[in-house]
């Protein structure tokens, strides 16, 4: 019983991660991670996760990349591409450089330098566009602009650490022919995610041509998802899910990239099919559950799991001052200074946007936590100080956000009326 101690523990910090959420504006998945830090501290949770809440901490963040990649419209993504690729690029290319180079000046380690620097760059919207939304500026271009240029930035994260990851830790040859195999590997596997999008999951009306009356015509993803009145589709979308993680296990990729983009493939119209008792549409009541598996109740085990990994520890924590502010100026100053001129040189947005998007994209959330947790749990790549710098880092700059976005309001509009 053990186990479903902790397991309740776990999920009563959650609530009290969601009070302090709601009162403070802030991510929660902050407070997951100080939750999770402070029941280890106090004894309440073993600093070794059990074999059955570790289990449940890897299922939990597979469900949130999943949920991640769900939320995103693949096809709006690709549409915005052309306004926001300077600002994913080097909105993340500056942040990564900097923390590399504070990563070799600390650490003098390039392997702990690269996830480190990977790490950093990874930026997320949650935090941003909560604010942007409480603010009644969802729907400007600034936050377009951070919203699409984050999404690119994930993926291109995720790619960037499906090819790095077996090298640094070890798993592949540091040569030419072990740099070729694991991105042969990364890219066989890409081409079997785009081969399930293009022929498996349409309806049949999208590639008719080719395939005549198609295999996905009798076997597609939308007759699946419609069968027994469309009362397994939240099984059948999470079945898919956890295939991809292990398709992208078996390519030596992790299997949150696998999650991901079996999320980012899938597409509304998949979620609709006229049957024999009429239409069936079972997106929104899908959406909703997907997203209290990944966000409410499994998903944040992840998060705790991995902040009992903090043990406040006075002396790690006088250790590690000088680092991590160092770290926090540093990556701060150069992602607002490079996503803002992004915007502003490529993507044409006029000044005040371009600075409301450099600020927006301070906030560091999941796919930081992941390259934290593949660094320091999985691979031991991470030392206690590396791991603690970056948990305390990611922790400031998302403070930041809410206050900088409010800061910079007064700029942004003018006469209460909002630059679109």
């Amino acid at each position: 019983m053990q186990d479903f101690n902790y397991l309740a523990l776990i999920w009563c910090s959650v609530f009290v991660s969601y009070y302090l959420a709601n009162k403070t504006h802030l991510t929660p998945l902050l407070f997951y991670l100080v939750m999770g830090s402070i029941l280890v501290t106090f004894g309440l949770l073993p600093i070794e996760a059990t074999p059955f809440i570790a289990g449940f901490s890897e299922l939990g963040i597979i469900l949130i990349m999943f949920a991640l990649g769900f939320e995103e419209n693949a096809t709006v993504f690709m549409r915005s591409i052309k306004r926001t690729w300077g600002i994913a690029l080097f909105g993340a290319l500056g942040p990564f450089l900097a923390s590399y180079f504070c990563a070799i000046y600390f650490w003098h380690n390039s392997n702990i330098a690269i996830l480190v620097g990977l790490a950093m760059a990874a930026t997320t919207v949650s935090l941003s566009m909560a604010v942007l939304k409480h603010e009644n500026l969802h729907l400007t271009k600034a936050a377009t602009g951070i919203m699409t240029a984050a999404v690119i930035d994930n993926a291109a994260s995720l790619i960037v650490v499906a090819i790095l990851l077996p090298l640094v830790s070890g798993q592949s040859e540091v040569s030419l022919s072990g740099v070729m195999l694991t991105t042969c590997k990364a890219l066989l596997f890409f081409a079997v995610v785009i081969i399930f999008a293009l022929w498996v999951f349409p309806r049949a009306q999208s590639n008719s041509k080719i395939w005549g009356r198609s295999f996905s015509t009798r076997f597609g993803l939308h007759n699946l998802l419609a069968f027994s009145d469309g009362k397994v589709a939240t099984l059948a979308i999470l079945t898919i899910a956890i295939l991809f993680a292990i398709l992208a296990h078996y390519f030596s990729l992790h299997p949150a990239v696998g999650a991901y983009m079996a999320g980012l493939i899938m597409r509304k119209e998949y979620f609709y099919r006229e049957g024999s008792k009429g239409s069936i549409n079972t997106y929104k009541k899908t959406r909703k559950i997907i997203d209290d598996v990944a966000f409410a109740w499994i998903g944040p085990v992840f998060f705790v799991n991995l902040g009992a990994k903090i043990v406040l520890d006075g002396e790690i924590l006088l250790s590690i001052v000088n680092t991590t502010l160092v770290l926090t100026f540093v990556v701060m100053v150069v992602q607002i200074v490079s996503a803002s001129l992004a915007a502003r040189f490529t993507g044409k947005f006029n000044s005040k946007e371009s600075i409301m998007i450099g600020v927006g994209m301070l906030g560091r959330a999941e796919l930081t936590f992941v390259v934290m947790d593949i660094g320091y749990v999985h691979n031991n790549i991470f030392t206690t100080e590396v791991f603690y710098t970056l948990m305390f880092t990611a922790f400031s700059l998302n403070i930041f956000v809410p206050l900088f976005i409010k800061l910079w309001l007064r700029y942004f509009s003018a006469k209460g009326k909002l630059y679109q």
